[in-house]
């Protein structure tokens, strides 16, 4: 079976969602897994779909309806499973909202060579102020040699300079 990544990006509508599906379908494809969100007024994600290597160009071929109707639709072999190794650790953070706290903590991460498998942010209004607040959550893998401590210890050095409150929790690796 081969595996394949589709990046979509497209004015938001009803019925996107549904069209892909439709594609995915008649080319006889199934859908694994997906991320899909309104960002900035615009339909972004990824899907990972599985079908038959002889139906990969049946499967563009069908994209090329759903692109007609405004979404853009991109397809990339998906690579294979690693099998990472690794602690893996869940990450909150919420501060006052302001430019570079993404690239600070991301920073921090790189010095450490910890890899992000999952990275979600947002805005949200402070309940008394209505000042924006700036909320990230992160599903950071560990390499060997590091530990949940040497991480906290070097998001909480930037913590305070760039106000933020942080939070992390083990999981389990899988």
């Amino acid at each position: 079976m081969a595996t394949l990544i589709l990046s979509v990006i497209g004015s938001d509508r009803p019925g996107l969602t549904q069209a892909l599906a439709d594609a995915v379908l008649s080319a006889g494809g199934n859908w694994l897994e997906s991320h899909l969100s309104r960002l900035g007024g615009l339909y972004v994600g990824s899907v990972r779909v599985e079908l038959a290597p002889d139906r990969v160009e049946a499967l563009r071929a069908a994209v090329t309806s759903v692109d007609v109707q405004g979404l853009d639709v991109r397809i990339a072999p998906a690579l294979e499973d690693t099998g990472e190794t690794g602690e893996v650790v869940s990450f909150s953070l919420v501060g006052q909202d302001r430019p570079g706290i993404v690239r600070q903590v991301t920073g921090a991460l790189t010095v450490l060579d910890v890899n992000i498998d999952a990275f979600e942010t947002r805005i949200s209004a402070e309940p008394y102020s209505g000042a924006p607040l700036f909320h990230l959550e992160a599903r950071l893998r560990l390499p060997a040699g590091v530990t949940a401590q040497d991480v906290q210890m070097a998001l909480e050095a930037i913590s305070g300079e760039i106000m933020v409150d942080i939070s992390l929790t083990r999981e389990e690796a899988g």
